[in-house]
């Protein structure tokens, strides 16, 4: 295990998790992040989204990684939501007035202003169990920080005694398992696999075609588009386009705008 301190950007929580299965390791990764979440019966924005992230190597043609955030959703999300048109679901960010916040414009610039915080996986209060994904945030803030003697919480606002932007001084926590320490590694990476053939292979909703494992559709993804390219919205490939247009690069024209 190794931690940092002092960091002003982590990146994509499952790249890592990644490395390690690569290796033929169990990876596991977190970080805390600029204030987002509301802890369980609170409206202040206190926790940072902190990824809590697992990767297992199995016999399969990809790893199991499950790499997601503690609140339950992500500022990302939002962001999308207000660049195509749509509210966001009540549930997933409450306000200063203790209420759930729908209008995704608004509340981007609520986020900022700390006038709303995103609610912790589960969602607001207690009857969806947000306390479990305010723990597991906990969790991440703990490890992020008290190791390695880092910033936490409102320290990692960005924001400085004057009001001046400042670096977030962020915290990471890494974890390597080598699985042929145990029952060796070609066995974990079998049994993991049987654990999701099993999973995968288990009866299905009414209406489903399928059930995935962690991991899996991002294989998938990969796989297509590794021969098709990335999709990009209308929203995004306007804002991509105004940027070109901003900077005088009018000789440039996007394969979209065919």
């Amino acid at each position: 295990m190794t931690v940092v301190r002092n960091s002003c950007h982590y990146g994509i929580a499952g790249y890592y998790a990644t490395m390690a299965t690569k290796a033929g390791l169990i990876g596991m990764t977190g970080t805390n992040a600029r204030p987002s979440i509301a802890p369980t019966f609170g409206v202040e924005n206190m926790l940072g989204t902190n990824p809590l992230t697992v990767g297992f190597p199995t016999d399969e043609e990809f790893p199991f990684v499950l790499d997601c955030a503690t609140s339950i959703t992500q500022r990302g999300k939002i962001e999308y939501y207000a660049r195509m048109g749509m509210d966001t679901p009540a549930g997933m960010v409450v306000g200063r007035d203790g209420k759930a916040h729908t209008d995704s414009v608004a509340i981007l610039d609520e986020l900022n202003t700390a006038q709303a915080a995103l609610a912790p996986l589960g969602g607001i209060g207690e009857d969806l169990a947000g306390y479990k994904g305010y723990g597991y945030a906990t969790v991440v803030e703990v490890l992020s920080a008290a190791l390695q003697q880092g910033n936490f919480l409102r320290a990692l606002s960005g924001i400085g005694e004057n009001g001046e932007k400042v670096p977030y001084h962020l915290g990471h926590w890494f974890i390597a398992i080598d699985p042929e320490a145990f029952m060796g590694l070609e066995s974990f990476k079998k049994t993991c696999g049987d654990i999701l053939r099993d999973l995968r292979g288990s009866q299905k909703a009414p209406g489903c075609d399928r059930i995935y494992t962690a991991g899996e559709k991002e294989y998938l993804t990969w796989c297509e588009r590794k021969v098709t390219g990335v999709k990009i919205n209308p929203a995004v490939q306007k804002e991509m386009m105004a940027v070109r247009d901003e900077l005088g690069l009018t000789q440039y024209k996007f394969p979209f705008e065919d």
